[in-house]
């Protein structure tokens, strides 16, 4: 049997949430850049500067705005469901401390694409919202533009918002955080 056939009939197995950080434990992924979306180990692309340079900024203005009203974690792990464990670009969690378990419950997740943004609409952003996060951000590297995705209902986002150069944007957990997008995209 050759390997198309094989992938053809095979079904792959997927894995919860509880055996991938198992596995991650004992070395699997070492140096690896991946995330578990629904089941699956999905390998991430690497950071270039024009995704690692809004990354930068927003961590910055994030870490600054909230003090100690939120924890800011970059590219860090969400314990999304019981299959996923995505790696959003930045989040604002409830302050704490998460030693013994990624956080679960956040207010604003942020995903920054260049090449990903299908991705990070098709596919993150139902997992986003069926996890109850209130409000995730897609910054459109190539676009100059930032969606709003907010009121999540039934797996999906109720409202979505693109602003683009010359608008501000505020999480709205924390109004008076203010991003300016001409800041923002250099």
């Amino acid at each position: 049997m050759h390997a198309i056939d094989v992938l053809t009939h095979a079904r792959p197995r997927r894995m919860t949430r509880a055996e991938y950080e198992r596995v991650v434990e004992q070395g699997m992924f070492q140096n690896e850049r991946v995330e578990l979306i629904h089941g699956i180990v999905v390998e991430m692309p690497p950071i270039d500067p024009s995704h690692a340079d809004p990354v930068a900024f927003l961590t910055h203005a994030f870490v600054l705005g909230v003090r100690d009203r939120a924890v800011v974690r970059v590219q860090l792990s969400f314990a999304a469901s019981d299959d996923s464990e995505p790696q959003p670009d930045l989040m604002l969690v409830p302050p704490g401390r998460y030693a013994a378990q990624h956080p679960d419950r956040c207010f604003l997740v942020v995903e920054v694409a260049n090449a990903s943004l299908a991705h990070d609409r098709e596919t993150k952003a139902p997992l986003y919202a069926a996890s109850g996060v209130p409000e995730y951000w897609i910054v459109d590297v190539n676009a100059r533009a930032v969606e709003v995705f907010d009121e999540p209902s039934e797996g999906r986002y109720r409202r979505v918002r693109r602003f683009a150069a010359g608008a501000t944007i505020a999480p709205a957990a924390f109004p008076d955080l203010i991003v300016r997008l001409d800041e923002l995209f250099v």
